[in-house]
């Protein structure tokens, strides 16, 4: 593991209860993320391949009640440790592991959609394509890709300080039409493109994007 990814690990390790105490109950007061987790599952479960589903970058697992009470199966995967012992404590009933989204432990087409809820800020100029390739590897023919990220304008950031607990690491905010290209590189359609203007704390815009795999 190169030290940029460990150090990214390690700060999530040491963020994972700070993360969990502030993001519970956030989803039910953000209804425009629930809407594309609702369309996300409307048309997975539409296409019908199945509701196996997974989070890549799951966090603490806080999406997977909302999946699950949608008809989804949905399964975590997260780089950090400390993440899925979080997820794994908070929400028993959902399958977890630790996996890298550059490298996942799925099979080929082997699931019906997958969830990056900003998760893909993180990866670095070289890594975007393989890791957009990866996603489509791992989606069935027809299977869906959500993903909400921070629209900004593409520079390298330095996040974690806010905290207080001592770690950095590095992001990204993409701008939509980097995350179109790299999705279309990997062989995925565009279906729905959204975004909001930044509120309160926020400083840039929020996107959302949906694909279908060709």
């Amino acid at each position: 593991m190169d030290a940029q990814t460990e150090e990214l690990r390690h700060a999530h390790d040491v963020l994972a209860d700070w993360y969990a105490e502030r993001l519970a109950g956030l989803l039910e007061s953000m209804p425009i993320e629930r809407a594309m987790l609702d369309l996300f599952s409307e048309l997975t479960l539409a296409a019908g391949r199945g509701a196996e589903v997974a989070d890549v970058g799951c966090g603490t697992g806080r999406l997977m009640p909302y999946l699950a009470s949608r008809g989804l199966s949905p399964r975590g995967v997260d780089l950090s440790p400390g993440m899925i012992e979080v997820a794994r404590r908070d929400h028993p009933a959902f399958p977890f592991e630790v996996a890298d989204l550059r490298d996942l432990p799925f099979p080929d087409a082997s699931l019906a959609g997958v969830v990056c809820w900003y998760s893909l800020i993180f990866l670095t100029p070289p890594t975007r394509a393989v890791a957009f390739a990866e996603l489509a590897r791992v989606l069935q023919p027809g299977g869906y890709l959500v993903t909400a990220f921070k629209d900004g304008d593409g520079q390298h950031r330095r996040g974690g300080r806010s905290a207080g607990l001592g770690v950095e690491f590095d992001s990204y905010w993409l701008p939509a039409r980097e995350m179109l290209d790299l999705a279309a590189g990997a062989g995925l359609d565009l279906v729905f493109h959204g975004s909001r203007p930044p509120e309160e704390s926020e400083i840039c815009p929020q996107g959302y994007l949906l694909f279908r795999n060709a």
